[in-house]
């Protein structure tokens, strides 16, 4: 009897939540990658928008200023895994939403319920677009994709975050960077709207002992087996 390619999957969503730190841009572009599904990265728009603020001069520290002007932002996110690509009124700002700027003015920017109004709509405008897809962010299961077939709720411990976040950024002060998170993390669980929670009927995943590639296995694993049972 001849092999066969496997049969591609249905188009699905598959939602990955997870503080910063936790693994979930790399887990979730290599799941995608292998399963042959599109990304998104919900973070890399808020902080898009982020960037959209500073460069027009908005005081991020007023929910008011940055609410009156969060629609003016023109957002766009490529979807391939191997190539995300992120773009403002046209710009490439892949690399300037990294920035030390961005990183200390996203969490006031994202607590805005204005701006995450915007951004839930553009969302879920592309997740519902041709084909699956491999969605990460801090809401995605909760509120951006409730009914998501997969929803994955990733962790580590914040010694282990802080470590991967720092080489991330070229070797910073791991110290520091843990504080950062911390600090990232009070202000993402205890915002008023859509909270960092993880989401009803999601698996929670401790990648802290694990390799990358472990990681995206096991993810790749529970995806493959929601789809076995549809």
């Amino acid at each position: 009897m001849s092999s066969s390619a496997p049969a591609p999957l249905v188009p699905l969503v598959v939602a990955i939540d997870g503080p910063s730190g936790s693994g979930k841009s790399s887990t979730s572009r290599g799941v995608a990658a292998r399963l042959g599904l599109r990304y998104l990265d919900t973070g890399a728009m808020y902080r898009g928008m982020t960037w959209w603020m500073l460069e027009n001069g908005v005081d991020v520290s007023d929910p008011s200023a940055v609410a009156a002007r969060a629609r003016e932002a023109r957002i766009q996110s490529g979807t391939d895994p191997l190539a995300p690509t992120i773009t403002v009124d046209g710009v490439d700002v892949a690399e300037a939403i990294r920035g030390e700027a961005v990183t200390g003015a996203v969490s006031p920017v994202s607590a805005v319920p204005e701006v995450r109004a915007v951004l839930l709509e553009l969302q879920r405008s592309i997740i519902a677009a041709d084909g699956g897809i491999v969605v990460e962010g801090r809401d995605i299961g909760s509120v951006v994709a409730p009914d998501a077939p997969v929803k994955v709720y990733l962790t580590a411990d914040p010694e282990a975050r802080a470590l991967r976040r720092a080489a991330e950024e070229g070797g910073s002060d791991v110290a520091a960077t843990q504080q950062s998170l911390l600090a990232r993390d009070k202000i993402d669980s205890g915002r008023t709207v859509a909270p960092l929670t993880m989401a009803e009927g999601a698996v929670h995943l401790d990648t802290t002992p694990y390799s990358l590639d472990e990681v995206i296995g096991l993810v790749v694993d529970l995806v493959e087996a929601v789809e076995a049972s549809a």
